[in-house]
């Protein structure tokens, strides 16, 4: 059922940001933008369609806020892969955008994908105007310089530190640079629905953290050519992270239980929720 869902969400995101693009296809920075769309897991669209099925929103009542969260996460990947950020010659198994084509193109198609994301999120398929505003506001906080932008400032600080981060402060960074994106993309439905958003909340917040521990699991034991990317940057640069605080079966083990807690989280929705919570298993298990 997950991977019928998932693939069916890459499908229709994919279609969502296609048809959003198609009508300015002559302006010069929509060529980056589509490059920058291609590929990935689609994990944060499938979140958004999944929390909104659970409050009985169609697919296509909720397509422009998964296509939204996806134009965002493009974006933060975009600048994430700048020389003055990761400085990352490879992504999803292709040539990052600045290396395809230049610094200037990628700031820039990164911009106009952040903006792409928030224009998306008026269109009058989500519903009533009050529950648009409110996505508006619930993904500006969860980018911004209090979620995901914050996380990306902790982690370049992190680099220049007179000492390796706590277990506790990259907890919290990542919090912000991975985790804010997935709990606004689980609690998207709820804000749809205008439903209390507590239990996918609790979902997302060990769900997020999950997702980054096996991220750490994997730059140290992955397979490059699986990853799409460079791995074991984070050990040759000295950094602090999961694994070199909890050894890799400690990580593997703290992975395991927060998707144990991001199950328990989903009680209230009984068998209606068990896409999520196969969702969870996935994202310790995946290979990329």
């Amino acid at each position: 059922m997950f991977a019928r869902r998932l693939q069916a969400a890459q499908a229709g995101v994919q279609a969502a940001l296609d048809a959003a693009l198609a009508e300015r296809a002559e302006v010069p920075v929509v060529h980056a933008m589509r490059y920058a769309l291609q590929g990935g897991k689609r994990l944060r669209a499938f979140l958004v369609l999944e929390s909104a099925a659970l409050h009985g929103i169609p697919a296509a009542g909720a397509m422009p806020a998964a296509a939204a969260v996806e134009a965002l996460h493009a974006y933060s990947l975009v600048h994430d892969d700048l020389p003055c950020m990761d400085d990352d010659a490879l992504r999803r198994g292709q040539p990052t955008l600045h290396v395809k084509w230049d610094e200037a193109t990628a700031v820039l198609a990164g911009d106009a994908l952040q903006t792409l994301a928030f224009e998306l999120l008026t269109g009058a398929a989500l519903g009533p105007a009050d529950r648009r505003i409110a996505l508006v506001a619930a993904l500006a906080r969860a980018s911004g310089a209090e979620g995901m932008v914050l996380g990306q400032a902790l982690d370049i600080a992190a680099e220049t530190a007179p000492r390796p981060l706590t277990l506790d402060e990259i907890t919290a960074l990542q919090a912000g640079k991975t985790g804010a994106l997935i709990a606004f993309s689980a609690t998207a439905g709820a804000i749809l629905a205008g439903a209390d958003p507590a239990p996918l909340t609790a979902y997302a917040r060990a769900l997020g953290l999950a997702f980054q521990i096996a991220d750490d699991i994997l730059d140290v034991e992955g397979d490059p050519a699986k990853a799409g990317k460079a791995l074991g940057k984070d050990a040759a640069a000295g950094k602090a992270t999961f694994v070199s605080h909890l050894g890799l079966d400690g990580a593997k083990k703290r992975a395991r239980d927060l998707v144990a807690e991001a199950e328990a989280a989903l009680f209230p929705y009984a068998a209606a929720a068990e896409t999520l919570r196969e969702a969870a298993r996935f994202v310790i298990a995946r290979e990329s």
